[in-house]
């Protein structure tokens, strides 16, 4: 076996799909070398995933690939719910401009955002891709580096790590590592998707299409300008792909149509009991499989490596408290089990399931569609704030911890620029005025900036957003999750306690390349009623 000439790295990702390399993008940001391990030597051509929301759109610009990612995609309305004959039974609206300031819902082809993600990797010196590799094994877990074996034309290799991401699918073989085992939500169903190119006139609108027909459900969405998509809950008989899709296209359409694939999954719902082995980490197929009814899969993935990257990266450059990286299972498996649920009884709800209580749920389903309001506050569920923890203080009624704050757009120095591009990887104190001199301390002691919303020009969203939430300031953990509250008419955040030991570090970062976002806040902190950093 050969010990690779640069045995030592800080992390081995093992896969290079959009999970594994989003999250060695977002340890470069935060200056952290990884290596990517990957069996494929080129982007998988075939599509898979074909939507996102705009949580992900904005992870997606956290790694820098935010405006090519808007390039390639294109925004949908959201999801009708059609009967048997395709009659509209309800609508689920989706805004052009989310919270997070990307449409709600886009559409996208995963091999062109795989190209987008790997040439952003190929242009950061932090990241380094090994394609055409089969990792053979990970562990065993130690207290010390962990050794990660494989194998490419040349031999077998070996190389050590301060830590390993597992983003290797659902055939894990870092699950395996980890001792981690599935826990079976209870749903398993076989369908066919249909992938296919044509410039025909298909029967469609600008979203997704459930038909929620228990003896023939499916989903149907377009791509692109000329992509789209088709599940079927495999059928009885032998029908063809064309019988399948005729009610899409009109009865004498004979004009040009392409498969560009056509194959059978079988849809599961299941969450790995355990994430975490020492310093190796599951994420995405590798931690949670979800039915795809929602378009979560991965979504999920891609909240993992949010999650997760800043915590690695304090620990190993900043030497922070290893029981940060305890945050991860903890904050990330409860929210991913409610996705993957949720998707569960949506696909029940949708495809009627294929027992004698089918019709029963139909019309259960036919009826809540028409309740006011209702499916408004269906689409809220996946941004269900995060549950309480050492990072997330939610010991205020009301309290904004554990969500997302909102990113409008802001201004610095004449410039037009998104919020999370202003305020850079780390930390940032939110306040409605200037700090106090207690706020401006503990941004002294964390090293990080605070600043006040009423000066970046967004229009009054920040200030809107903290009143809702009954707030004066709030801390803001770098994937802009709220870590804690100042109340309304407080004067300092009153759980430091809880959360300050765990971002103690031992160590000044090393440096690492400067962000856009923070050089437009030093910026601004020089101009008189702009932003001001404490000193």
């Amino acid at each position: 076996m050969t010990v690779d000439e640069a045995a030592r790295v800080p992390v081995v990702i093992v896969g290079a799909g959009p999970v594994g390399v989003t999250a060695a993008l977002l340890l470069a940001r935060h200056g952290v070398r990884s290596v990517v391990l990957e069996r494929h030597r080129d982007v998988y051509p075939l599509p898979r995933a074909v939507a996102n929301d705009d949580e992900i759109h904005r992870i997606l610009q956290a790694a820098g690939v935010g405006e090519e990612f808007t390039a390639i995609s294109r925004p949908a309305a959201g999801l009708r719910l059609l009967d048997a004959r395709h009659r509209v039974m309800a609508e689920f609206r989706r805004s052009r401009q989310g919270r997070h300031g990307y449409p709600q819902s886009s559409m996208f082809d995963q091999p062109e955002l795989e190209g987008v993600l790997r040439d952003a990797l190929s242009l950061r010196p932090e990241c380094e891709l090994r394609g055409g590799v089969e990792v053979t094994g990970v562990g065993p877990d130690t207290a010390g580096p962990v050794r990660v074996t494989y194998r490419d034309d040349t031999g077998d290799h070996e190389v050590w790590a301060e830590a390993v991401l597992g983003c290797d699918g659902a055939n894990s073989l870092t699950r395996e590592a980890v001792g981690g085992v599935w826990e079976d939500l209870r749903f398993e169903e076989r369908w066919t998707v249909v992938d296919a190119e044509t410039t025909g006139p298909v029967r469609c609108w600008e979203g997704v299409d459930q038909v929620c027909d228990p003896e023939r459900p499916g989903t149907f969405m377009r791509v692109n300008e000329t992509r789209y998509r088709w599940e079927f809950r495999l059928p009885k008989g032998q029908e063809t792909v064309r019988e399948l899709i005729a009610p899409w296209l009109p009865l004498s359409y004979d004009g040009d149509f392409e498969v560009v694939r056509e194959t059978r999954y079988t849809f599961r719902a299941r969450v790995a009991d355990r994430w975490r082995s020492g310093r190796v980490f599951l994420l995405g197929d590798a931690a949670h499989l979800t039915p795809p009814f929602v378009g979560q899969g991965l979504c999920s993935g891609l909240r993992d490596a949010h999650n997760l990257t800043w915590k690695l990266a304090r620990v190993l450059r900043q030497g922070a408290d290893e029981r940060l990286l305890d945050t991860y299972e903890s904050e990330r498996r409860p929210h991913a089990r409610h996705v993957v649920r949720l998707a569960v009884l949506m696909g029940w709800a949708m495809t009627g399931g294929q027992d004698g209580a089918a019709a029963t749920r139909r019309r259960a389903l036919a009826a809540m569609c028409r309740v006011p309001g209702l499916t408004e506050l269906a689409g809220r569920g996946l941004s269900r704030p995060l549950t309480a923890g050492p990072l997330v203080r939610r010991g205020v009624r009301r309290s904004l911890a554990g969500t997302m704050c909102p990113q409008p757009w802001v201004r610095s120095d004449g410039r037009r620029t998104r919020l999370d591009e202003l305020l850079g990887d780390s930390f940032t104190v939110l306040t409605k005025a200037e700090p106090s001199p207690s706020l401006a301390a503990l941004a002294r002691g964390l090293g990080i900036r605070a600043v006040p919303v009423a000066g970046l020009g967004d229009d009054g969203t920040l200030a809107a957003w903290l009143r809702a939430g009954r707030a004066d300031a709030v801390l803001l953990r770098p994937d802009r999750v709220v870590l804690d509250v100042v109340p309304a008419g407080g004067l300092a955040f009153t759980g430091t306690e809880a959360w300050a030991p765990l971002l103690h570090t031992t160590r000044n970062p090393r440096p690492s390349p400067r962000t856009a976002g923070q050089t437009l806040l030093r910026s601004a902190a020089r101009r008189p009623g702009r932003i001001r950093t404490p000193s």
